[in-house]
C-alpha cells in the first residue's frame, strides 16, 4: 500500500485581489437612498453603521433623532440593524454620512398630511411664543399658530406649557410650513352643540362695516349688516356699540370654514323693530325662532316657501371668516434648518429649545 500525501495547493490571493472582489460585488449607495444597516461600533458623537460598502458609514448624533439626542445609546445599540437614510455623498475617506432624523421627518410629514385629510382635532402643548403666534410640536414637526386663530384671553407669553386642541390649517412640506389653529377647534366643538335656528345670547367684539362679530361662548359669529334688519342700515355702528350683549339666532354652520353666521333680522316681529324696540326682538326672539325652524322644516319637506320681497341676498364672498388669515412671514417653518433667531423674535434661543440638536 503505498501511502500518498495530500499537499493543499497554495492560493494566491492578494490584498489587490480582495480589493477587485470588493470592487466586483460592490453597491452603489446615492445621497437620498434608505439602506439597512447595522450598528457595529457606537462612539461618543455618533455610530458606526455596516451598510455593506466597502467602508462603515457614519451617523452623526445629530442625526439620531428628530427629537434631542444626548447620547448615542438613546437610540442605537450595537449589533442592531434597522433603516438609515443616505446623508451625502462619500467623504474623502469613502465614508457615508447616515441619518435617522430625515426618516423620521419624512414619516412625519406624511402622518399629519394624512390627519388633515381625515379633518383630524390634535392636541400638543405649546413650547414656545413669539411676535406672530404661538409654536407646537406636532409628530415632532414644530408648527405654528398664528396669533389670529388662538381663541384665550390669556396673554401669549402665559400659554406656554399648555395644551391646546388645534385643527390643520396649512400643511406643506415643499414650504417647510405646518400651520395649526387653536379658534378653528374651538369654533368645531362649539358648532358641535349649536343648531340653526337657535337662539344664543352674545357680546359685540368688534364691529366692520359689513357687520358686527359676535361672541358666543368663546367662539365668534358674524351678523352681517343684511342680517340686522329687515330695514336698511347704513352702518352696524347705528345699531350696536362694542361690548353691547345680543340675543341672535344661528343661520348657518360651516364647520368646514370655522364660520358662524348669525341674524336678528329673522327674530323681527315686525321689519325694522332692531332699529325701533331692539327689547321686544329679544323678548319675541324664541317665539320667532320657532317660526324660523318651522320654515326650515318646510323647506326640507319640500314645500317651496318665497322669501320675503325685501331680503337681499348675502353673497358668499361678502362674509368674512370668523378666524383670519395668519401673516406669510410670520410662519416659521416646520424643520430646523433656519437658525432659530431668525424665525423667533424677542425670544432668546436658549429659551426654544430646537426639534433636533
Amino acid at each position: 500500500m503505498v501511502n500518498q500525501k495530500t499537499i493543499a495547493p497554495e492560493i494566491g490571493f492578494t490584498h489587490a485581489d480582495f480589493e477587485a472582489l470588493l470592487d466586483k460585488y460592490d453597491y452603489h449607495f446615492s445621497p437620498g437612498d434608505i439602506v439597512a444597516g447595522t450598528v457595529f461600533s457606537i462612539e461618543p458623537r455618533g455610530a458606526l453603521i455596516d451598510i455593506g460598502a466597502k467602508t462603515a458609514a457614519f451617523i452623526p448624533i445629530q442625526e439620531m433623532s428628530i427629537n434631542r439626542v444626548d447620547a448615542p445609546e438613546e437610540v442605537l445599540q450595537s449589533n442592531e440593524t434597522r433603516e438609515f437614510y443616505i446623508l451625502s455623498d462619500e467623504n474623502e475617506e469613502g465614508q457615508l454620512t447616515l441619518s435617522i432624523r430625515r426618516i423620521e421627518y419624512m414619516r412625519a410629514w406624511e402622518r399629519v398630511r394624512q390627519l388633515q385629510a381625515e379633518d383630524a382635532t390634535v392636541r400638543s402643548g405649546v413650547f414656545a411664543t413669539n411676535r406672530g403666534g404661538a409654536l407646537v410640536r406636532i409628530e415632532g414637526l414644530r408648527g405654528f399658530i398664528p396669533g389670529s386663530h388662538i381663541s384665550t384671553r390669556k396673554p401669549k407669553e402665559e400659554l406656554v406649557g399648555e395644551e391646546l386642541p388645534l385643527k390643520f390649517l396649512e400643511v406643506d412640506e415643499e414650504r417647510n410650513r405646518l400651520v395649526l389653529s387653536h379658534r378653528r377647534a374651538l369654533v368645531e366643538r362649539k358648532m358641535n352643540r349649536l343648531e340653526v335656528g337657535e337662539v344664543v345670547i352674545g357680546t359685540v367684539r368688534g364691529i366692520k362695516p359689513y357687520g358686527a362679530f359676535i361672541d358666543i361662548g368663546g367662539v365668534s359669529g358674524l351678523l352681517h349688516i343684511s342680517e340686522i334688519s329687515h330695514e336698511h342700515i347704513d352702518t352696524p355702528h347705528s345699531v350696536f356699540n362694542v361690548n353691547d350683549e345680543v340675543k341672535v339666532m344661528i343661520i348657518d354652520l360651516d364647520a368646514e370654514r370655522g364660520r358662524i353666521s348669525l341674524s336678528t333680522k329673522q327674530l323681527e316681529p315686525e321689519p325694522g323693530d332692531m332699529i325701533k324696540n331692539r327689547q321686544l326682538v329679544y323678548d319675541k326672539a324664541e317665539e320667532m325662532a320657532a317660526r324660523y325652524r318651522e320654515q326650515l322644516i318646510a323647506k326640507q319637506q319640500g314645500i317651496t316657501i318665497a322669501p320675503p320681497a325685501e331680503e337681499e341676498i348675502i353673497l358668499d364672498e361678502d362674509i368674512p371668516p370668523a378666524t383670519e388669515d395668519a401673516v406669510e412671514d410670520e410662519i416659521p417653518p416646520a424643520t430646523e434648518d433656519v437658525v432659530v433667531e431668525d424665525v423667533v423674535e424677542e425670544i432668546a434661543a436658549e429659551e426654544i429649545p430646537p426639534a433636533t440638536e
